[in-house]
């Protein structure tokens, strides 16, 4: 995760790596020249005051131009993050990314995202702070090598303790990142199942105390044990630093030689150091906390099945289609079975208008996903105009069909197909559904989208119909509309559409309008028939 980051954002991230690490060497020698001028004869102070002036003016350069572009830095890491996160999910297969869940998915693109950009953004700060911990190890060698030797099993001793505490640390927040993931699924209940919860108060309640609560303080839990462990160790930290501090000015309280420059320096040094080195050591939790969410993020993506991709063969037209032996199965957590569409033979012709009846639960929806290419079938496959549609072949394949399924989601825009012509086009469809009073295709956008279910599933018919695709597929469009637009929509746009040259086919319970359909499909636990057209009225049971 983090080489891809900087891939992407190479020339920013070398520029602010090497601004911070040059402006890390420049304060650790500004330090370093104090302690000169400090013990200097005074005809020695011109010329360093003369170099104290060079390395200040470059030091305050540096550290602007280092903040200047690690802003962009900034920016430019957490887009980088969260489109490649985007662009997976939206070029993943349907299947795969259901299983995940929507929760993961956000909390992926947002909570581990924002970690991981955080931490990247963090970086160049890390590295100035490392350089002047370095350099200034660099300079006690220079000024005592046998207190840099002392420095050094300090730095051991004090690493060591952190690599234990590390260890049990990192289980914390890797624990943490998953309870993460299981309490975006309550914050979605909270929307998704407003109606239910607040309907009934004592269901409310329970929600309320037994899962969110409780998912919140197991999480706080997780973090605040942690963060404790990283404390300790940070504690642990400092009491090495000031008993190596009291260790080493009582060894050069007791050498005759130049000790008083050795003990300023030390001195400087310690007091210059004490922030980088907290900066270092509160860096070491939030690492942590990103590569648990780095983890999070590649297993996700290892686990999101990509779509197949075949751009030299395009599809957007046919005379036939034929399905020959398909099925598909998956697992049926309400009964905990697994339910299959028997192996399913059709041929559809252009220009049919085609209706698929059967109850609740017998495999319409699932039939039609498969059909469409959103699902994958076990065994069977489907033919186009001779052309057998491979895996490779199948999202071009789903480029036939226009569909407004049960669970549709409207989008705020007309995406891929707005320019005026289709703007006028949509305008007079949206009047014709009696819309036009409440909202607009304006610049390519909907000038609103609060509106009712039946309202806005109006709209997904519109957008469906602009798409002008070959293949229409609607699932129980009419379920929710009044008695007049769905005799529109049966007896004025569906015949519409067929007489432009377009195949419909429409899952539906509306048999008083089973006679307008060229053939009528019935499904019955995972078989499809066919069953013939009464060009009457009539009620099929």
């Amino acid at each position: 995760m983090l080489g891809h980051l900087i891939k992407k954002t190479r020339w920013r991230f070398l520029a602010t790596a090497t601004s911070s690490v040059l402006f890390g060497l420049i304060s650790v020698s500004l330090v370093a020249l104090i302690n000169e001028i400090i013990n200097s004869e005074s005809d020695q102070l011109d010329q360093k005051f003369i170099y104290f002036a060079i390395l200040a003016i470059s030091g305050v350069c540096l550290q602007l131009l280092s903040k200047l572009i690690s802003e962009q830095l900034s920016e430019q890491s957490q887009a980088v993050i969260r489109s490649q996160v985007a662009e997976l999910v939206i070029s993943a297969k349907l299947e795969s990314m259901e299983r995940q869940g929507g929760a993961k998915i956000k909390s992926c693109l947002t909570e581990h995202s924002l970690k991981v950009a955080t931490f990247f953004k963090n970086l160049p700060n890390i590295l100035t702070n490392a350089m002047i911990v370095l350099g200034s190890l660099g300079y006690m060698a220079w000024l005592d090598w046998q207190v840099f030797l002392f420095a050094l099993l300090t730095l051991f001793l004090g690493s060591a303790g952190y690599s234990l505490a590390n260890a049990k640390a990192y289980k914390k927040v890797s624990e943490a990142a998953k309870l993460q993931d299981e309490l975006f699924v309550h914050f979605d209940a909270i929307v998704e199942g407003a109606k239910e919860l607040k309907l009934n108060q004592s269901k409310r309640q329970v929600f309320l105390s037994d899962v969110l609560d409780q998912a919140i303080e197991k999480l706080k839990t997780r973090r605040v044990a942690g963060a404790s462990i990283y404390h300790l160790a940070a504690s642990w930290g400092g009491f090495s630093i000031f008993a190596f501090i009291g260790g080493t000015l009582y060894y050069l309280s007791g050498v005759d030689s130049d000790s008083g420059k050795i003990m300023s320096g030390f001195a400087l040094l310690f007091l210059y150091m004490l922030t980088p080195l907290e900066v270092m050591l509160e860096a070491i939790p939030r690492a942590f906390e990103a590569k648990a969410s780095a983890k999070t993020i590649a297993e996700f993506q290892d686990d999101l099945e990509q779509i197949e991709q075949n751009s030299h063969q395009q599809i957007d037209s046919f005379t036939q289609l034929h399905i020959k032996d398909l099925s598909h199965s998956y697992y049926h957590e309400q009964s905990d079975e697994v339910f299959a569409l028997s192996p399913i033979n059709l041929t559809i012709n252009a220009g049919e208008l085609i209706y698929l009846v059967g109850g609740n639960g017998s495999g319409k929806t699932t039939f039609a996903k498969v059909f469409s290419g959103l699902y994958a079938a076990n065994d069977g496959h489907i033919v186009v105009d001779n052309t057998i549609i491979e895996a490779p072949s199948l999202d071009n394949y789903r480029q036939l069909f226009s569909t407004v399924f049960t669970d549709f989601y409207l989008f705020d825009r007309l995406l891929g197909v707005a320019n005026q012509a289709l703007e006028d086009k949509g305008n007079a469809l949206i009047k014709k559904l009696n819309l036009h009073h409440k909202v607009a295709i304006k610049d390519g956008a909907f000038t609103t989208r609060a509106l009712s279910q039946g309202q806005r599933k109006r709209l997904a018919l519109v957008v469906a119909y602009l798409e002008d695709r070959a293949f229409y597929l609607f699932d129980e469009w009419a379920a929710d509309q009044d008695p007049l637009f769905k005799d529109v929509f049966y007896t004025e746009l569906l015949p519409e559409l067929t007489a432009r040259g377009k195949t419909v086919l429409v899952i539906t319970h509306d048999d008083k309008y089973f006679h307008m359909a060229d053939r009528l499909l019935r499904m019955e636990n995972g078989h499809l028939s066919e069953v013939a057209v009464v060009k009457e009225q009539q009620s099929i049971a």
